[in-house]
């Protein structure tokens, strides 16, 4: 058995040892991983050893903070697990937070709200921020701000060489441009520094219709409508979810096909704007009002508890709304697995340019399909579905890719991803970071 070297504080762990399992355990419940070695990462100077063990052996690094995006199964190698590096520091005056590679975004809500601050969250407080961020980040206020990976100042990141950098945009454009879109392809980001927004309170939340009681084509020929009326300060998606009947939901979900509009805004005329949405047809709940930017997760009130799903996206140059129609029967009640179906409003600050590799910036809607099951029976309901839409598909989008490890054709545009292959066999050219969305050519 190989000597691990490791700092005093480090956890290190193999299959069989106490804590093992407890280690790997994460959001994401649907995918096995077995690494030959983990190690408990507490500091920059850890995450630095267990790469260079790593490099030394020729094995796979993969980084596990939340669990939540994991590509799916996998055996052996290394995994560094981040989860113990939570510090958070904000700066009011700068209107900036520096976020540890364990930080979730719940954390960060919380301590810059008492400055009048927010982050560029997504909907989820329980997702990690800096796994989201370098996958873009596409957040609660998107189209007002831009993508998460948009505001970053600077990252803390050990590369193959076993070298901890600083990484700016002045300091090293290139490297900085292939994290903040590149996912895990090019290190392990134990830090980054990122720009907070002036926000402490907006509005926002849903209104539901039930989906067997008006029709859900017209539902959602209404939103489409309605979003080529908003501002581009306005953030907003539409969601389809058929709920089962089952006792630990709320009486008034059991067993309904839920048809949910979400709003996220800052502006003062909020009311007005979503009125025509309270038009659609009966309303089953209504939750618009404004709240505390502390209160944001509510508008679309995620799960937050671990379990099994697969699922992938669609970045769409159009919502033609007969394939929707085909596309929402395919998912709704009768569909073989229980799906659940989003389609966010791209466009707005999103679609603005920026010195990193997020691509797809001129789609204007995303298509999200998540289901349960193993990875074969999901295919065989997601794969049709995303058929319908496929005359007007762009792309995919790598924060919204659930188990999908071994198809990487779509996260990127051509140049973009010629670019990142290029960069990935000048800073990791034995590919050790491939546990991940590999991007090798």
């Amino acid at each position: 058995m190989d000597i691990v070297e490791h700092t005093a504080d480090q956890l290190v762990l193999r299959p069989g040892d106490p804590g093992y399992d407890d280690e790997l355990a994460g959001f994401q419940t649907g995918f096995t991983q077995r690494p030959a070695v983990v190690f408990g990462a507490s500091s920059t100077r850890d995450v630095a050893a267990a790469v260079a063990y790593a490099a030394e052996r020729g094995l796979p690094v993969g980084v596990h903070a939340t669990g939540h995006g994991l590509p799916g199964d996998s055996d052996g190698g290394v995994l560094i697990t981040t989860k113990r590096m939570d510090g958070i520091t904000v700066d009011p005056g700068a209107r900036t937070v520096r976020v540890q590679a364990g930080v979730r975004w719940g954390q960060v809500v919380a301590a810059a709200a008492p400055y009048g601050l927010a982050p560029l969250n997504g909907s989820a407080p329980s997702v990690g921020a800096v796994s989201y961020t370098l996958s873009g980040g596409l957040g609660i206020l998107a189209r007002e701000f831009g993508y998460a990976a948009d505001h970053v100042r600077s990252l803390e990141v050990v590369t193959a060489d076993g070298r901890p950098r600083t990484v700016t945009r002045a300091s090293d454009p290139d490297l900085y441009w292939a994290l903040l879109g590149g996912g895990h392809n090019f290190g392990v980001v134990t830090e980054l520094e990122t720009g907070l927004v002036p926000v402490a309170r907006l509005y926002g939340g849903s209104v539901s219709f039930d989906g067997r009681a008006v029709d859900p084509a017209a539902v959602l020929r209404a939103y489409k409508e309605w979003t080529e009326t908003v501002p581009d300060g306005l953030t907003s998606s539409f969601a389809a979810v058929p709920y089962p009947d089952i006792p630990v939901l709320p009486p008034y979900l059991r067993g309904r096909y839920v048809l949910s509009v979400r709003v996220a805004y800052t502006g003062t005329d909020g009311g007005q704007l979503v009125a025509p949405l309270r038009e659609i047809g009966p309303v089953l709940t209504d939750s618009l009002r404004e709240m505390p930017y502390a209160e944001s997760h509510t508008i679309h009130s995620d799960p937050d508890f671990p379990h099994a799903y697969y699922g992938d996206s669609a970045v769409l140059s159009e919502l033609d709304t007969e394939a929707a129609a085909r596309l929402l029967a395919r998912t709704g009640p009768d569909a073989p697995a229980m799906c659940v179906l989003q389609i966010n409003h791209l466009g707005g600050a999103l679609a603005k340019e920026a010195p990193n590799s997020v691509p797809h910036r001129e789609g204007r809607f995303l298509l999200r399909l998540l289901t349960t099951g193993e990875r074969g029976g999901a295919r065989a309901v997601l794969d049709p579905a995303f058929t319908e839409v496929a005359p007007w598909t762009i792309g995919r989008a790598l924060n919204f890719a659930f188990g999908a490890g071994d198809r990487t054709e779509g996260l990127y545009d051509t140049g973009t991803r010629k670019r990142l292959a290029g960069l990935k066999a000048q800073y990791d050219p034995a590919n050790l970071f491939r546990r991940n969305y590999n991007v090798t050519s």
